[in-house]
């Protein structure tokens, strides 16, 4: 049993305020297989403490010594990438391959774009031609509050790390104290790569003891919260009191909307795998696959085929299969939206309630889809975070556009169709943050986020530089020659 029962904070390794261990479960067998502590108020404020102190100083260093740390947070990444791969595949259940190429790879991935985007951005600028004396100055906003998911954990750790102490902030990272163990390797990375001491701190914890304090936390001066849009709804309410900026990236029901001029078995197996990618525990997962009625019963009967291949395995074994979900709780809601489709009228053409065939324990469940859903039932509105696709015949350009967009979240949206023009015409009338069209993947850099109860702010390269900075206007500005 590892014990990880330390804080990082100022620097060093340090003990709890007052012990309160807590047991991390390996989903694939449901046993426990590390303990770790959960914060108090006292240890969020010894943690904001040393962030504040050493704001002042790590604010001041050039934008070279910052880039040049991040340089070396990279390499002392890489070094320890098998590490963060296995602990991400113990903690929350990801085959070992997914872990490896995804999951632990994705961390590098930021880490190497975000030192790109920091060599091109201009903190100090001109308003414009016309206005050399006014100076517009980007400045580091201060302490940071970020609160990091169990889905996907390095790619929401160095999404928010990253980039804040690149532009000179300081920072408490409180991770999911479901899958904790990935931070507290990049913690311990954080530490190989030399950033002074209070720059980074880590507390363990839950969202209303810990996630509370520091939502609420007068010395802090943002908060960046990745998560369910209810708990989002909590660090919006704590942080209000002190009028902090707060950045979310919360929940989806993204659609998927699959025109009769798609190749349509390619648009379907493609949304499929998507849909199933981490067990379906993905905010942007394409959940509500939207198909014209005159291919309406081709790509159900694809979907049901396909999903019907979708190998459910060990996480610990290599191969392309999915692994459990996270946690019991997850496994419950899961089941229980599963039967409330079931109950509500939706046709159920692969998977369903239960473990696979040959698992009698671990968090498993079926790869489940879905036809004849009706935009109001209850799989169509809500996040169900599994394998489960949810079916739903158009009948027009315009009907679809409004299934689409009829929906409390807007985070991401898919279109297939061979046709430019309604590419064009139906991207511009999606009300989301991200739209990818015909599988094409996301640029690096690009921004990710989402409109209405999808969140607030911008992840990702110059986009997410900025949210961690404020914005001053100088007036009076010598200029040269003048």
């Amino acid at each position: 049993m590892l014990r990880k029962t330390d804080f990082y904070i100022d620097g060093k390794w340090v003990a709890p305020v007052a012990p309160r261990e807590f047991e991390v479960i390996n989903p694939a067998d449901e046993q426990p297989f590390a303990v770790i502590s959960l914060g108090s108020k006292a240890d969020v404020d010894k943690a904001v403490a040393a962030a504040r102190r050493a704001f002042p100083a790590w604010a001041a260093t050039s934008h070279e010594e910052r880039i040049a740390a991040v340089e070396r947070l990279l390499e002392a990444y890489k070094a320890r990438m098998a590490d963060m791969a296995e602990a991400i595949s113990r903690e929350m259940g990801a085959p070992i391959r997914l872990a490896t190429e995804s999951q632990a790879s994705v961390g590098a991935y930021h880490i190497k774009n975000f030192i790109r985007a920091l060599k091109n951005f201009r903190f100090e600028h001109p308003l414009d031609e016309r206005n050399p004396q006014e100076m517009i100055v980007r400045e580091p906003i201060g302490v940071c509050g970020l609160i990091t998911p169990w889905n996907w954990p390095m790619n929401q750790v160095a999404l928010k790390v990253v980039p804040a102490v690149a532009v000179g902030c300081t920072a408490v990272l409180k991770p999911s104290e479901i899958a904790p163990m990935s931070s507290i390797v990049f913690a311990e990375i954080m530490d190989a790569a030399g950033f002074p001491a209070g720059v980074f701190n880590l507390v363990n914890g839950d969202g209303p003891t810990v996630g509370e304090a520091m939502s609420a936390h007068p010395d802090i001066d943002m908060m960046s919260f990745t998560g369910s849009t209810r708990a989002g709804i909590a660090v919006s309410k704590a942080a209000a009191d002190t009028v902090k900026r707060v950045a979310l990236e919360l929940g989806g029901k993204s659609p998927n909307l699959v025109f009769a001029d798609a190749d349509v078995e390619k648009a379907v197996i493609r949304g499929l795998d998507h849909m199933f990618e981490n067990t379906g525990q993905s905010c942007n997962a394409p959940s509500r696959m939207l198909v014209e009625r005159p291919v309406y019963e081709r790509a159900v009967e694809i979907a049901a085929a396909h999903a019907k291949t979708a190998k459910v395995g060990d996480p610990a074994q290599d191969g392309d299969h999915i692994g459990p979900l996270v946690s019991e709780a997850q496994f419950n809601k899961v089941q229980g939206l599963i039967e409330i489709a079931i109950k509500e009228g939706a046709r159920l053409v692969a998977g369903g309630p239960g473990r696979p065939e040959g698992f009698n324990r671990g968090y498993y469940v079926r790869p489940t889809v879905f036809a004849d859903v009706s935009n109001d039932m209850t799989i169509a509105r809500e996040e169900v975070f599994g394998p489960v696709l949810a079916m739903i015949p158009f009948e027009t350009e315009e009907e679809a556009v409004r299934i689409a967009n009829d929906t409390p979240y807007g985070l991401s949206s898919y279109i297939q169709s061979g046709d430019p023009e309604r590419i064009r015409r139906v991207a511009r009338q999606l009300r989301s943050g991200m739209v990818q069209i015909n599988g094409k993947s996301r640029a690096p850099g690009s921004p990710f986020g989402g409109y209405k109860q999808s969140g607030l702010g911008r992840e990702g390269g110059a986009f997410g530089i900025e949210d961690f900075l404020e914005v001053k206007a100088v007036s009076g500005w010598p200029v040269d020659g003048a």
